[in-house]
């Protein structure tokens, strides 16, 4: 196998426990490129961390309804280009660089209303979206496989290889993961959740697995698109 696999955390930004989570999961861990909530209230603490993690890619994570659930018409495209527009300037003035890659908090990009405006949007800046085909999305290491079950299995080492063996193949894939330490004040269904993801993409036998299988781990910053058709 010859593929280039890149480890995705969710939810920089969050809360500065999922944060924490991410960079250990980054530096002790797989975990290559995060994706950044810049509504979340500790977006400039996510900053501040990957200054200290240059080598960690950092994209932008869209976020419209929040752990809340709060409402967002989806179907107003004026309000989508705006809110995209204003996330992505936040982005620049936290960052000071583009983003590496795009996504959104529970997929809202990739609803059937919206995702072709989405494609609009990101492709100015050349870089992946998400679900757009140029790097293969793996969203199965999650324990909530449905809403609001936990079935920790799913996030298990056993889990994370069997994924990794049998769904990763050659090119460019992402497997997307949501790590992160329980801190007062956070509220989400997906908190506890976060804990045993840590244990598991910094266990030593994910890094054997990639190693065995030879994959390259490599992050967004890493990524180039191919070269256009005559």
């Amino acid at each position: 196998m010859s593929g280039h696999l890149i480890v995705n955390a969710d939810d920089l930004g969050a809360s500065e426990g999922v944060d924490r989570g991410i960079e250990e999961c980054h530096r002790r861990g797989v975990v290559t490129s995060a994706s950044l909530m810049v509504t979340g209230v500790a977006a400039e603490h996510a900053v501040a961390l990957s200054r200290a993690n240059p080598d960690l890619a950092v994209g932008l994570h869209w976020d419209v309804v929040g752990e809340d659930q709060r409402e967002f018409d989806l179907h107003d495209e004026r309000a989508v280009r705006r809110e995209f527009a204003a996330q992505l300037e936040r982005f620049h003035e936290l960052m000071g660089r583009p983003p590496t890659h795009v996504d959104s908090h529970r997929h809202m990009h990739l609803k059937a209303e919206v995702n072709a405006l989405f494609s609009e949007l990101v492709a100015p800046s050349g870089v992946p979206l998400r679900g757009d085909g140029r790097v293969a999305f793996i969203g199965g290491f999650y324990a909530q496989w449905e809403w609001g079950v936990t079935e920790l299995e799913h996030i298990s080492v056993a889990a994370l290889q069997r994924i990794l063996r049998n769904e990763v193949g050659d090119g460019w894939t992402e497997v997307s993961c949501h790590p992160g330490y329980i801190t007062p004040g956070y509220r989400s269904t997906y908190s506890g959740e976060r804990e045993v993801e840590i244990r598991t993409l910094t266990d030593p036998r994910i890094s054997e697995t990639i190693a065995q299988l030879g994959l390259e781990l490599v992050s967004y910053a890493a990524y180039r698109a191919p070269p256009s058709e005559p």
